[in-house]
């Protein structure tokens, strides 16, 4: 059983209940836009189809998550250490700063989401690392949720045993668990969810906030403007935050840092528990594919932790016209994608693939020192997935992007998305599938 298996079996279920199972996706349909799974205030899109992975599979996710987080706890305690390696990061003065601060707990990056591009074959390549802000949990839970209770997957489930993943509950144990090593001594903290609310998650927020609370943690939902730091204390109105999960990005902490004055100074004295250290920027800036191919990394590593970067890490360099033959970069247009250095949600990111000759050039003009890294672009690996059109099943083929949650530097779910673009984002036309690991009954 392998996962090509398990989806050509869920597309048969399919074509022989068609009418069935059309007027079933309708509803799921419904579910959905009246769910709190929205992304920038519209209905996630999804289709009727999820996405199945083996257990052989997640534990291949496991050792690439695993062999990666070694990696890059070895980059960030270098750039902790050696003032030479920073360098190359190109950091400014007040985010060097906030990085050098001791965040007073082990996990370096206490959240992320490795998005990965993984072929059918196993081979893969990473296409970002996010730590700031990862999110998205919502959006697979209540597709999980919904897509559980459609006809074709209770068929499949006659079959075989199909676990879904759960990352809420998990995530509140692990926070808790992290401000146990910060600080023995404080039973049930207060804790604060943190992020501008302009550009907050607020459903996915209420969840967070409702599963702290459910495990008997106070919880609030903070603009970090309302935030009052007081005597080496954190407050919101009169009640003193032990625990600040930051879903805060860094560039915009850094970009509105006048406007919160108080969590600055809080998070440079380090009396808080501030889960999402600002070290997380290390890694979740786009450079990071640049600096872990510079020789100066390659040496600190070990043989096989070099040929996993050499083999796993895209080529990613700062982009300036005078390092690169542009003609040669048009000519191999289809091999290389732009993208700035620190944007989020694919903002700003193009593919030569989607231009022509001259549009690619006159991009590749225009991002040229404007903080952008050109990347080789790897075509991601690709899906039969079921269509309707017009009441009718249509099997179209799908690139894949695959993320990888990692909480407290584990591994505790999976995201998926597809498209049919050379880009995979809600900018770019993709959909949101369900993730499930399948064993045989």
């Amino acid at each position: 059983m392998n996962r090509l298996d398990l989806d050509k079996q869920y597309i048969d279920i399919i074509k022989e209940k068609e009418e069935i199972c059309y007027k079933d996706y309708l509803e799921a349909i419904k579910k959905v836009k009246n769910s709190t799974a929205r992304y920038k205030g519209q209905p996630v899109p999804f289709l009727y189809m999820p996405k199945f992975y083996t257990e052989e599979d997640l534990q291949v996710f496991k050792r690439i998550s695993s062999t990666l987080m070694k990696i890059l706890r070895k980059i960030i305690d270098r750039y902790i250490e050696d003032p030479n390696f920073r360098e190359k990061f190109g950091f400014s003065k007040q985010l060097e700063d906030l990085i050098l601060i001791e965040h007073g707990y082990n996990a370096k990056v206490p959240m992320a989401r490795i998005d990965i591009f993984y072929k059918e074959d196993g081979s893969f390549k990473f296409c970002e690392l996010n730590a700031d802000g990862s999110s998205a949990m919502n959006e697979d839970r209540e597709l999980t949720g919904i897509l559980s209770e459609s006809i074709a997957f209770k068929d499949m489930e006659k079959e075989y045993d199909i676990k879904s993943f759960e990352l809420f509950d998990t995530w509140v144990n692990e926070s808790i668990s992290i401000f146990k090593e910060f600080n023995k001594n404080i039973q049930n903290p207060n804790v604060a969810i943190v992020d501008f609310i302009d550009k907050a998650s607020p459903n996915e927020f209420k969840i967070f906030k409702e599963r702290f609370e459910s495990k008997g943690y106070n919880a609030r939902i903070v603009d970090p403007r309302d935030l009052k730091y007081l005597d080496g204390k954190l407050y919101i109105d009169d009640i003193k935050i032990d625990i600040v999960y930051r879903r805060l990005v860094t560039r915009d902490l850094l970009e509105r840092a006048d406007e919160i004055p108080d969590f600055i100074e809080a998070a440079k004295e380090g009396k808080v528990c501030i889960i999402g250290p600002i070290k997380s920027q290390i890694i979740h800036n786009k450079i990071i594919f640049e600096i872990l191919h510079d020789n100066y990394t390659l040496e600190f590593l070990t043989d096989d932790e070099r040929n996993f970067v050499k083999e796993h890490i895209p080529f990613t360099a700062k982009f300036k016209k005078e390092n690169f033959d542009i003609k040669e970069l048009v000519k191999n247009k289809e091999s290389y994608i732009l993208k700035p250095s620190d944007l989020y949600a694919s903002r700003g990111v193009y593919s030569g693939r989607d231009f022509n000759d001259e549009e690619w050039e006159k991009k590749l003009l225009q991002c040229d020192g404007k903080d952008y890294l050109i990347q080789e672009y790897y075509p991601p690996g690709q899906s039969d997935l079921v269509e309707f059109v017009d009441g009718k099943v249509k099997i179209s083929k799908f690139n894949n992007i695959t993320g990888i949650y990692m909480y407290n530097e584990k591994l505790y779910g999976l995201y998926s998305r597809v498209g049919k673009n050379p880009i995979i984002s809600g900018l770019h036309d993709c959909y949101t599938l369900p993730t499930f690991i399948v064993k045989e009954n």
